[in-house]
């Protein structure tokens, strides 16, 4: 017993060394790694220096902490003054270097903004707003213009836009010179142009499409400030804390003068204007009874057309078009010429020639019926049959549909759509009732079936004061209406019952802090920022009401030409878009409610106005706070207020720096 029992004793401790040893082999065959690595490169020098004089080698060289990647250098990294030839961005290592393949100006600061396309080789964190700036001459340009590009109707941040300065004050060097200073904007809308030289100028913001650095293409979103900017800067005391990461307090409150450069609270409202270069997109014969024409932009003038291969035909078409005639669709009226398969038809329509003006153009187009080869088919027995059969061919009626559903909105009118236009309309043979408990009562006045609007003559509506939770019913007789194709409706019956009050609620806005001088009006908008409804505002104060139950959210603008409608700026005209602001809450309604808001407009800063909720362009996860050895090396290094994208200069309670915006 007690041999085996120290036998066993052994075995214990060998299976314990062997445990040990392979926990330890363990260990080292799999380390733990440590925490990931949060934080960006940190720069380490350059050559040239930052800053550097008289520099004239064509060569840039950056080097940082760690190995570097440079990623989407084509798209991010901008460089000032604008060259010819774009300048190569490369990675060696832990260096990144720019080659610059034209020759440097003289007596010019150059300055390279690298935005966030320098990240770490490993875990891809990016170096957030990292410029490089140096000379040709004996000095170097410091100063620097700040701010946002916001959309004007929306408020969304506009990422990638260029923001570009002129010294030449003259309107046409934004369509006709290339930038002087340019810089782009960040996921956030922010920018700064940096490398400014004391003077005059004026800023814009620009969707580049064609890479040309100025607005040559008149399609291209941009926005324009209304005044010149002169950069200034100034000395100023800034706080800064140091927190004792064991007891989570203040541990020491450091007061030092930085530089603040001005201004910095520049909010540019982008817009694309209302231009369009018109052309001819697309024609068809949607069947042997229509022709469809659709244009590139709106246009005031309608083409005009005429049959190529057939003559003798007038008045041959009825238009059915869009609201801004950019669709067309002509109804072919005469049977002759719908029993054609091939029409040739001179066109005259307008066209943007190459020098962006509105030219008279006349193309010849052919419009085809396709008429599949089983219908010819069936239509070749089907003739065969009628030359033996004596009975006479089914005619088929002219096509009715109730736009409107069942239930109707008692704030709307009953919709009806024709199959085609109709050239008789017998209002007689409508007849309106309604339920009255149990009995339908006939309506015999303030109502009737007419046009709905000029666009569509196949829409016709019936208005009526409809009664809440109210059953009716419309009957329409035989031949009420004729088509252009001479076919009649058949006897139509259409019940349908309006909503009660209880399941309608409404909302109004008291509106404050805002312009009593400028008609204004709110859209209410759902969670995808499509527009519900849109109301005036009267005497400050604004009322949505037979809104369904739901979430809402607000916008108000400022409707500087008093049509009720979102207006688009113009460069060429000096026009600014309207300008919107958002209701800051999301508001939720509920069945039988009326809820009042008071909206101070200006209570909230205008950049963080919008919702998060509603938000399409929203900023990538922020690492900007979480390098704590740049924080250090800034505090040793840097005594100027250098940009930060993550400041709010349009913050309403700081009134030192807030502009009227």
């Amino acid at each position: 017993m007690k041999t085996g029992g120290k036998r066993d004793l052994i075995y214990l401790l060998w299976a314990l060394v062997a445990t040990g040893v392979l926990v330890s082999c363990a260990s080292i065959g799999n380390p733990s790694g440590g925490p990931r690595d949060e934080d960006p490169p940190i720069f380490v020098k350059g050559n040239p220096a930052p800053g550097a004089l008289n520099v004239k080698k064509q060569k840039v060289e950056l080097e940082f902490d760690e190995l570097v990647n440079v990623k989407d250098a084509f798209s991010k990294v901008v460089v000032s003054p604008v060259s010819k030839s774009v300048p190569r961005v490369s990675s060696q290592g832990r260096k990144v270097i720019v080659q610059f393949t034209d020759t440097l100006v003289p007596n010019t600061t150059y300055t390279i903004d690298f935005a966030d396309a320098i990240e770490d080789n490993n875990e891809n964190n990016k170096l957030q707003g990292f410029t490089y700036s140096f000379s040709t001459g004996d000095v170097l340009d410091t100063l620097q213009i700040s701010g946002m590009v916001l959309s004007a109707d929306a408020l969304e941040p506009q990422q990638g836009m260029l923001v570009g300065v002129y010294s030449n004050l003259a309107d046409s060097a934004f369509s006709t010179l290339p930038f002087e200073r340019v810089t782009k904007t960040d996921d956030r809308g922010r920018f700064s142009v940096q490398g400014l030289a004391p003077g005059e100028y004026r800023i814009f913001a620009l969707a580049d499409v064609d890479n040309d650095y100025k607005r040559a293409n008149p399609e291209e979103a941009m926005a324009f400030y209304d005044v010149t900017l002169s950069p200034t800067s100034e000395r100023v005391n800034a706080v800064d804390t140091v927190f004792n990461l064991l007891t989570g307090e203040v541990d020491t409150v450091l007061n030092r003068e930085r530089t603040r450069f001005l201004p910095n609270d520049i909010l540019l409202r982008s817009f694309e204007s209302d231009y369009k270069s018109q052309f001819l997109q697309k024609y068809e014969r949607v069947d042997s009874t229509r022709l469809q024409f659709i244009f590139n932009a709106p246009s005031d003038v309608l083409p005009k057309i005429e049959p190529v291969n057939i003559e003798g035909y007038k008045d041959w078409w009825v238009l059915e078009r869009s609201a801004k005639n950019d669709t067309l669709t002509y109804w072919i009226t005469p049977p002759g010429l719908v029993a054609v398969d091939s029409l040739r038809i001179a066109t005259t329509y307008l066209r943007t020639d190459s020098a962006q003006n509105l030219t008279e153009a006349t193309d010849t187009l052919r419009f085809y019926t396709q008429r599949p080869k089983a219908v010819k088919k069936k239509e070749k027995k089907k003739k065969n049959e009628e030359e033996t059969d004596t009975l006479p061919p089914v005619i088929p009626p002219l096509g009715l549909r109730m736009v409107t559903s069942s239930t109707q909105e008692v704030y709307m009118p009953l919709l009806m759509e024709f199959d085609t236009p109709i050239t008789r309309l017998d209002t007689a043979a409508f007849h309106l009732d309604m339920k009255v408990d149990t009995v339908w009562t006939p309506i015999t006045s303030g109502w009737k079936p007419e046009r709905s609007d000029t666009l569509n003559p196949r829409l016709f509506r019936i208005s009526y004061p409809w009664e809440y939770a109210t059953e009716y019913r419309l009957m329409i007789d035989t031949l009420a209406a004729t088509g252009i194709y001479g076919l009649h409706t058949n006897p139509t019956e259409h019940k349908f019952k309006t909503k009660s009050e209880e399941d309608y609620c409404a909302l109004t806005f008291n509106i404050t802090n805002f312009t009593d001088t400028v008609p204004a009006f709110v859209e209410l908008v759902n969670g995808s920022d499509a527009v519900v409804r849109r109301e005036p505002v009267v005497n400050g104060s604004v009322t949505f009401r037979y809104l369904a139950p739901g979430k809402y959210y607000a916008r108000i603008f400022e409707d500087n030409n008093g049509n009720g409608i979102y207006d688009t700026g113009d460069y060429t005209e000096g026009r600014q878009p309207d300008v919107a602001y958002y209701y800051p809450k999301l508001i939720n309604l509920k069945k039988n409610w009326e809820k009042s808001e008071s909206w101070n407009v200006f209570e909230t800063a205008v950049d963080m106005m919008k919702p998060e909720a509603i938000k399409k362009n929203k900023p990538a996860a922020d690492k900007r706070n979480r390098n704590k050895k740049n924080e250090k090396n800034n505090e040793e290094e840097e005594d100027e207020d250098y940009f930060d994208p993550t400041r709010n200069p349009f913050d309403p309670n700081d009134k030192g720096r807030r502009r009227s915006y």
